[in-house]
This record gives C-alpha cells, sequence and structure tokens, in this order.
C-alpha cells in the first residue's frame, strides 16, 4: 500500500503516480506483483476513485503495469529488469562518508551470491534437505508454544527464554559433556551474532586474532570489522598447529576443533591443552565453534575445549543451523560466568532478544526429546549420504583424488591431483554448463598465510552433501568427472604449447 498517510488529503493524480513508481522500481511489490485496486487504494488515501485510475493509467501508458478489465493492476516484470540496469549502470558520483568500521567492511566485504537454481546437483555446503525438517514435529511445538499465552505482550529477558536456557543446559551436559550454569547460556540469532557480540565485546581495532588457515570466513569478517588484525595459523590433518602459537601475542583465538572447517581434523587433546595453556598465559579468549558435533560417524568424540581444565576464557559457540535449519537464526553462547552481563547488555542493545514464539518451540522440542530422535535420524540419513559421496568419488576419480575431513560434519575436502590452480576457474565453469554446483576451498584462505602456499599447487573443492539425495549424488560426481576430463586435455595442450 502505498505509505503516504500523513499527505492523503493533499495528494492528486500526479503524486500518486510518482509514489507508486518508486515503489515499483524499489520492488516494494516484487518484479510481477499486485498492487491495490483503484477502489482499495482510493478509500486508503482519502481520494477519489479517478484520481487513482488516473494514476494507474499514466503507470500502464508507460509500461510500469499491466492492467485487465475486472483485476487488480499487476507490476511488469520488464520494466522493473530495465530500471534496475539502468540504475546498476549509474553511479553515485556522491562521496559517501562512513564511520570506520563502514570503511573496513567496504574494503573486505563478505559477499552474498544467490544460490544458483536448476542445477542437478549442487555441492554447496550448508545447504540442508527440506524433507529432512521435522515439519510434525516443529509444528506441534509452535502451537504448543503458542497456546502458552503470555500474561502480556512484553519485552522478555535478552539472555533468551529461561525454558529454552534450562532446556539447552541439560542438553548440551548429555551430548558434549558440557557443564555451565544457565545464567551462562546466552541465546543468539545464529552463530553470526554470536560471532559478532564476541568481536565488539572482546577486540579493539588494532588487536590481533588467531585464525585457523584455511578457515571460517565469516568469523574473520565479523573479527576484522572491528579494527583487529588477523594472525593465521595453519591447519593440518589434525587442525591447528597449536605450536605455533608460541610466538604469537593475540587477544583472542577462533578455533572449529571438533571438525576443523574446512579441512576436516579433529584436533587432538594434547594439543587443546596446549591451546589453553596459550590462551592462560597471553590472557586470551578461546572462542570454540562447535557448529556441526552432531554429525561424527568413524571417530569418537573428543571433550570440547570448555570442558577442559583451563577452560574458564572458553566462549561456547552453537547452533541449530545444522541440524534443523538455517533459516530459523536460532544459536547460542555458553559464556565466562564474569561476562554474563555483559553478553547481556551487548544483546539487549543490540536487538532486546531473539524472537520468543520459536524459542519456547525449540524447548518444548528439547524437553520432549523430539529434538535429539530428530538429530538421531538425520545423522543416519546424512551418514548415507556421506559414504554415497565417498563410493562415488572413489568410484569415477580412484587415485585421481584425495579426500580429507570424511570422519565427520556435512562436507568433505577433495584435492584433485590432475588439475592445478590455474585451472580452477575453468573447472568451475565447465562443471556448472553441465547442471553440477562446485565451490573451491581456496577461497577460505588467507591471502597471507603460510597455509596457502602448502595447498596452491591442486584444486581442492569442499562438497556438501546435506542437501543432496543419494541418486543427485551419484549423478553428480558423474557429471564432475567429464568436467574434469573436459579439463585435462585442455590443460595438457597449454603445457604442450609453453614447451
Amino acid at each position: 500500500m502505498v505509505q503516504t498517510r500523513r499527505r492523503a488529503g493533499r495528494m492528486g493524480a500526479r503524486q500518486i503516480y510518482q509514489t507508486l513508481k518508486d515503489q515499483i522500481m524499489e520492488r516494494v511489490y516484487g518484479v510481477d506483483g499486485l498492487l491495490p485496486s483503484s477502489r482499495a487504494l482510493a478509500g486508503e488515501l482519502g481520494v477519489s476513485r479517478t484520481t487513482v485510475t488516473v494514476a494507474y493509467e499514466q503507470l500502464a501508458a508507460e509500461g510500469f503495469i499491466e492492467v485487465r478489465h475486472g483485476a487488480r493492476p499487476r507490476v511488469a516484470g520488464a520494466a522493473v529488469e530495465r530500471g534496475r540496469v539502468r540504475a546498476v549502470s549509474r553511479p553515485s558520483s556522491r562521496n559517501l562518508r562512513l564511520s570506520r568500521f563502514g570503511e573496513r567492511l567496504r574494503q573486505d566485504l563478505p559477499r552474498w551470491t544467490e544460490p544458483p537454481r536448476g542445477l542437478l546437483a549442487n555441492f554447496r555446503y550448508g545447504d540442508l534437505s527440506p524433507a529432512d525438517f521435522p515439519i510434525l514435529a516443529w509444528k506441534r511445538a509452535m502451537v504448543s508454544a503458542l497456546n502458552r499465552r503470555p500474561e502480556r505482550l512484553a519485552y522478555e529477558n535478552p539472555c533468551g527464554s529461561l525454558r529454552l536456557r534450562t532446556a539447552l543446559q541439560g542438553y548440551l551436559w548429555r551430548s558434549r559433556r558440557v557443564r555451565c550454569d544457565v545464567d551462562q547460556i546466552v541465546i543468539v540469532n545464529g552463530s553470526q551474532q554470536g560471532l559478532d557480540l564476541c568481536a565488539r565485546l572482546l577486540l579493539d581495532a588494532g588487536d590481533r586474532f588467531v585464525m585457523e588457515d584455511p578457515g571460517y570466513l565469516m568469523a574473520r569478517h565479523a573479527f576484522s570489522a572491528t579494527g583487529a588484525i588477523a594472525v593465521p595459523i595453519p591447519v593440518d590433518k589434525d587442525g591447528l598447529e597449536t605450536e605455533r602459537l608460541a610466538a604469537v601475542e593475540a587477544r583472542l583465538a577462533y578455533v572449529t576443533p571438533s571438525h576443523q572447517y574446512p579441512l576436516g581434523g579433529v584436533l587432538p587433546i594434547g594439543r587443546r591443552h596446549q591451546l589453553l595453556v596459550w590462551a592462560a598465559r597471553a590472557d586470551a579468549y578461546v572462542i570454540e565453534d562447535d557448529y556441526d558435533s552432531e554429525y561424527r560417524y568413524d571417530t569418537k568424540p573428543v571433550p570440547p575445549l570448555h570442558a577442559l581444565e583451563g577452560s574458564g576464557n572458553v566462549v561456547y559457540l552453537g547452533t541449530v543451523s545444522k541440524t534443523l535449519s538455517p533459516t530459523l537464526r536460532i544459536g547460542y553462547l555458553v559464556v565466562p560466568a564474569g561476562l554474563r552481563s555483559l553478553f547481556s547488555a551487548a544483546k539487549q542493545t543490540m536487538d532486546r532478544h531473539t524472537p520468543q514464539i520459536e524459542q519456547e518451540a525449540l524447548a518444548t522440542m528439547l524437553e520432549s526429546g523430539a529434538y535429539e530422535r530428530h538429530v538421531r535420524r538425520v545423522r543416519r540419513r546424512n551418514a548415507e549420504r556421506r559414504q554415497a559421496l565417498l563410493d562415488a568419488l572413489h568410484h569415477w576419480f580412484g587415485d585421481r583424488i584425495r579426500i580429507d575431513g570424511a570422519d565427520a560434519g556435512l562436507h568433505v575436502v577433495a584435492w584433485f591431483r590432475d588439475l592445478t590452480r590455474e585451472n580452477e576457474t575453468v573447472l568451475i565453469e565447465t562443471a556448472r554448463s553441465k547442471g553440477v554446483g562446485i565451490y573451491p576451498v581456496s577461497a577460505l584462505f588467507d591471502r597471507r598465510g603460510q597455509g596457502r602456499r602448502r595447498r596452491a599447487e591442486v584444486v581442492g573443492l569442499v562438497m556438501g552433501f546435506a542437501a543432496l539425495d543419494v541418486r543427485q549424488i551419484e549423478r553428480g560426481c558423474k557429471l564432475l568427472v567429464q568436467a574434469v576430463d573436459d579439463v585435462v586435455p585442455r590443460r595438457r595442450k597449454l603445457d604442450q604449447n609453453k614447451a
């Protein structure tokens, strides 16, 4: 609806036309959505229906809307696209004045790319299968939460629902041996908000923070946006090379010890103690991102850092994005007791609190055991997908590839011995033309880090499997080998020409 209620009494056809045109170009109604009927809009604006009709006729004459007798006007998608192209191609000459935070973001922007549609197999990590979502259990939990009519509609505790935090306390002890008080748990809008809170509260401009190399880019972006400086530390088959920390001064270390992202190593207990000793000596915090610890296949769980002696400065980060859905945006922090009030105040300042109904629904699933039953079910399904991927890769590629990180999680890393990094872009484009989405591990290395030089010689792909069924996985690998075989002769021909 046209957002001009305060000026409605003075609006004429020209003003209505201009307002609607602006809203159409801003996609308020989508690329082909319906506008209000002339009668409804006239009543909303307090003008005659004739005035609105004149505005609609002008929009139709200029190709912004399509009108049919007896139907509501519809946005003309082609006009919206033309306007968008013109807007993109005409950069603003106005100098943007930003804060230092804004300037840092502009210099190192995290890139959002629209997921490709219509692929036969998309090995994009982080996607889950809609078929795995427990629709009936979640629906019952949401209905239960809605039926718990509160005494009032009001802002709640910024740390989150007491009921959910109590349920999480029990779940974390049962599943991960994490022992904590309820007051140490802070509910956040997904792990990314948890990282942002840690960045804002624990880092200043000029501070140094340790990052696994390769590692999770969105964590690095969150910390770097404060003006802090990344110290990339290489990882090997066992995770972070903690012996390198002895010479490092830093305020914070971000680690994924249960399943290193992306290479998949599980940090041995000795290295875990070494990391905690370093943190204590350096008076540094450790952010332990336990992002997919529910998925273990051929490996026994190692106690999380938070469960070990000397973990008083560990912030434990968890999420339901890998078990339920990334669209829910529910995560949690377990913070040191001395920081509880500070994290609570920061959460309140940012957004008051995480949506309450979803919190209550998750609490219902945890209390009833439905959540853990769901986790066991999707763990079995993803174990089948993982095995299908490993079998297909070995069948089609044999010893032409090496696979890392297959013992846990929802992805593997495949290294292609036939292809150097120079072939990476061509391989991605060739695979895409065959209907296969693939994603290079090279993007996760720090450009300055030592770890990058180790893997620079061959193409590596992060291959997620949780959104695919077995047939898609098998077909995707068959098409991928065709793409690789298309690229390899090209590479050999170029090498011969150089020789």
